[in-house]
Parts: structure tokens; sequence; C-alpha cells
């Protein structure tokens, strides 16, 4: 009896499906955009929101400047979103704002054109267009809506996105260091110019303490391998780089290679400045 209920009821939600998925069928074919539009809104509540889109495409440039077309756009919006398509939900999350700023759905709507973003930015190797813009826009949403309820969800996703692109710079700057090019001819493609600049750039990073770090090691490589007329000059920048570690990061876990690192440029500096006055 108790498998005879169970066949019974896996027949009958076959044949609701079924019969459900015919519906669609024939609305997806129907002229009647009100039709299309009831079983667009019934589909997007129940969570099926491929259907739902597909329905809301064909329906929207019809219901702009209608009552419900704010309703339209939204769904539309919200569908690509929903289903993954977010090159083409920040789009559509664009236009309704454009078009219905002042919608109780505003803050919702901005806030999910930023997040379009936020899931199209890439790995932090690779080119941060889409993180750049998604920053942009969630920017835009906590200024405008500071009391939003989704405004605990956009600061995260600010500090993951704005930590990317601080991981990203420093990332190439250290990089710069494991090539060796501590020094060029153009200063701006150098470890020492690429540590300097992130240093400047990110004052809150959690790559900052290493940045100092790896600009000590750098100015030092630099220094102890340097011609004879730019030794003293790059040997006193080596030493401010220590002393400018040391200041903020005396407790480092490299503070100890940090401490190396000064010991070896004095021996440096005193090799030289004998040198110097034997020269004289």
């Amino acid at each position: 009896m108790l498998l005879k209920t169970r066949l019974y009821g896996c027949l009958l939600l076959a044949s609701l499906a079924l019969a459900s998925c015919s519906e669609y069928q024939k609305v997806l074919k129907d002229t009647d955009i009100n039709r299309k539009y009831e079983l667009a809104e019934r589909l997007y509540q129940e969570g099926s929101y491929k259907k739902a889109n597909r329905l809301l495409e064909q329906i929207a440039p019809q219901f702009v400047g209608k009552p419900q077309g704010e309703r339209v756009m939204f769904f539309l919006a919200d569908s690509y979103f929903q289903k993954g398509d977010y090159n083409f939900a920040g789009y559509q999350f664009e236009r309704f704002l454009k078009s219905y700023p002042k919608s109780d759905k505003a803050p919702e709507a901005a806030f999910l054109g930023a997040k379009s973003y936020y899931m199209l930015s890439p790995r932090y190797s690779l080119d941060q267009t889409d993180t750049d813009k998604a920053l942009n826009k969630l920017q835009v949403f906590i200024n405008a809506y500071p009391e939003s309820e989704f405004m605990e969800e956009a600061n995260a996703m600010a500090q993951e996105l704005t930590r990317k692109k601080q991981k990203k710079a420093f990332e190439i700057a250290r990089q710069f260091v494991k090539l060796g090019k501590y020094y060029t001819l153009d200063y701006n493609i150098s470890a020492i110019a690429a540590l300097d600049n992130f240093i400047s750039d990110h004052p809150g990073s959690v790559y900052r303490e290493e940045a100092y770090f790896l600009r000590l090691r750098a100015a030092s490589t630099l220094a102890e391998n340097s011609t004879p007329s730019k030794k003293k000059e790059r040997l006193d920048n080596a030493v401010a780089a220590y002393n400018a570690f040391m200041r903020y990061y005396a407790e480092s876990e490299f503070a100890e290679d940090a401490r190396q690192l000064y010991a070896d440029l004095q021996e440096e500096i005193t090799e030289f400045e004998a040198i110097q006055t034997l020269s004289k």
C-alpha cells in the first residue's frame, strides 16, 4: 500500500511538472502580454528564474511607461542575477536605477548592481577592471544608502575587493624583487620604486609590513652591489630603509632578518669608509 501511495505521488508530481512545462511553452509563444506577465511573475516568485527571465525579456519593452514597468524591469534585472548572468544583471540594474531613481527598490537595485560586478571580479593576478567597477558601485551604494539592510555585506565585499587589489600591487612589487630589478634606468619600474608606491598608496594594507622589509632587502642588495660613485648614497638609503622598518615593525617576524641585513650594511659602510680614506 505504501509503495502504491509513493508511486501515485511521483506520478502526480510528474504530471504537474508536465502541465506546468506545457503551460510555459504555450504562454512563451502567446501574444497576450498580460498572460506572459502573470506567468513570469509567478515563475519568478517560485524561483524559476530562467523561465521567468525568458518571458520578462519578451515583455519588458512593452511595459515601458506603464504602471507595471518598474516591477517588470526589476524582476528582469534580478532574474539575470539569480541565474548567474552577472554582466546582464549589472547592466539591467543600472537601467532600472536610471529609469526609477526614487523607487522603493532603488537601494536593493544599487546593491545588487554592485554585487553583480563583485561576482565578476577575477582572481588578483588577472585584469581588475570589473573589480574597479564593483568598488565604484559599492562606494556609490554606501554613500547613497548608509542605513540600508545591505550595508554590512556591501562593506565586507568592498574590503575583500580592496585587499585583492592590494595583493595584486604587492605581488607586482615582490616580483621585481624576485627578478633582482633593484635598479633600472627607468626608476619607475624598479623594485624599490614599486615598494615605495605600494607603501604610499596602501597605508592600511596587511602586506605593508612585508613591503617595508622587502624594501630594506632590495635597498641593501642594491647598496652592496653598487659602483663606488653610487655606494655611499645607496648605503645611506638602505640604512634609512632599516630605520623605517624598525620604527613600525620592531616586533615583526622579519625583525631578526632585518637586523642581520643592518649588520651586513654596517660592515659594508666600514669597508667603504676605509677604502675612501686610503684613496685620499
